[in-house]
C-alpha cells in the first residue's frame, strides 16, 4: 500500500474476472473509446500483469502489461477521472515497471494519444522517451489520431 499525495492509502493488487465490472466503470469514466469487457478478459486469460489501484476498496485505477522477451509493453494505464492529478498514475507505472524487471525485462514500451497531454507528462517524467509515431493509430471522434511510441531503459539499480 502505498500513500497518494492527498494521503489516501492506494492498495494495488492483481485483477480478477470479478472485478471487470468495476474496471470497465473506470475505463469507460477514463476514454471516449473504451476498450471493451472481452479485452480485459482476453488479457486475464494470456495471463498479462493486470493490476487495480483501490482507495478504501474503491477501485480508482487500473494497469495492463505484457512480459516477454525482455522487454515489457504497457497496454493499458487508466484512471478515474475524479482522481486524476493525486500521483496514482505514476505509482501504478512505477509498480508495472517494477514487475517488469522482477521479470528480467530491460526496456518498456508503450503507445500513447498526441492529444493526451497529462499521459505524455507523466511518461516524459518517468523516463520515457519518443521513439517514433503510429499514424492514426487510435479512433476519435473526427476519425483517427496519432499514437507516440514511447520506451525506456529499465535499470537494474532502479529495482
Amino acid at each position: 500500500m502505498t500513500e497518494t499525495m492527498t494521503g489516501a492509502r492506494l492498495r494495488l493488487r492483481p485483477m480478477c474476472e470479478a472485478d471487470l465490472a468495476a474496471v470497465l466503470t473506470v475505463e469507460q469514466a477514463a476514454y471516449a473509446f473504451p476498450w471493451s469487457r472481452e479485452i480485459f478478459a482476453d488479457c486475464l486469460k494470456t495471463r498479462y500483469q493486470c493490476w487495480l489501484g483501490e482507495i478504501d476498496a474503491m477501485l480508482v485505477a487500473h494497469g495492463v502489461m505484457a512480459v516477454a522477451v525482455g522487454e515489457c509493453q504497457i497496454f493499458n494505464l487508466s484512471v478515474h477521472p475524479d482522481w486524476q492529478g493525486r500521483g496514482l498514475g505514476r505509482q501504478m507505472l512505477r509498480h508495472l515497471l517494477w514487475l517488469a524487471r522482477k521479470r528480467n525485462a530491460d526496456m518498456a514500451f508503450l503507445e500513447v494519444r498526441v492529444s493526451n497531454t497529462a499521459a505524455l507528462a507523466l511518461y516524459r517524467a518517468e523516463g520515457f522517451c519518443e521513439i517514433s509515431r503510429r499514424r492514426n493509430y487510435y479512433p476519435a471522434a473526427n476519425g483517427r489520431e496519432d499514437a507516440l511510441v514511447m520506451a525506456r531503459e529499465l535499470l537494474v539499480a532502479e529495482s
